[in-house]
């Protein structure tokens, strides 16, 4: 026998009689099972039994439905009432192209001055616009009221939080040429 094959050997030997005094304590280990079962008793405390419906008894039923045909047309007239207020000629006028673009994918990148009134340069899908004052852009029915050399501010109308329709001030900065 070679000594390679020897030190196999041997250590086979050595394992299996490892193995084996494993489940000599195996009645030892049963016998604490049992006695642990015994002593150990849960202490799982009981569900509170369910509470008794009282179903309340609907007194609503003979005011008016919230959901009718004759409500929801009060609401839409007051709705285009107030919408005229603002929005009438806004909504009587052709729109203009720049319209159909938001705010933010707008860039002021220039300004220049023709027959003694301002117009700005609006880089807009890597197209240039020149626009002045009285024009429309966005797509919240903003129209220019001033242009400066550094930004254009414009006049904008909104729905705020309750769903009136408001006006706000915004404005186009002019960029820097790393942009």
């Amino acid at each position: 026998m070679r000594p390679r094959s020897w030190i196999t050997a041997a250590a086979g030997l050595l394992a299996a009689g490892l193995l084996a005094g494993c489940g000599a304590d195996l009645e030892e280990l049963q016998a604490w099972m049992d006695q642990q079962r015994r002593e150990v008793k849960p202490n799982v405390e009981p569900i509170a039994p369910p509470k008794k419906f009282d179903p309340e008894p609907y007194a609503l039923a003979e005011s008016v439905d919230p959901f009718s045909a004759q409500k929801l047309s009060v609401a839409i007239r007051q709705e285009v009432r107030q919408q005229s207020a603002l929005l009438a000629a806004e909504l009587n006028r052709r729109k203009e192209p720049l319209e159909a673009y938001p705010l933010d994918s707008m860039a002021m990148v220039g300004s220049v001055t023709k027959e003694g009134r301002p117009h700005a340069l609006l880089k807009v899908d890597n197209l240039l616009y020149q626009v002045s004052a009285g024009q429309y852009l966005g797509q919240n029915y903003g129209k220019i009221t001033k242009i400066s050399e550094t930004e254009v501010v414009l006049r904008e109308i909104v729905q705020d939080a309750a769903g009136e329709w408001i006006e706000r001030t915004s404005n186009l900065m002019l960029q820097e040429r790393g942009r």
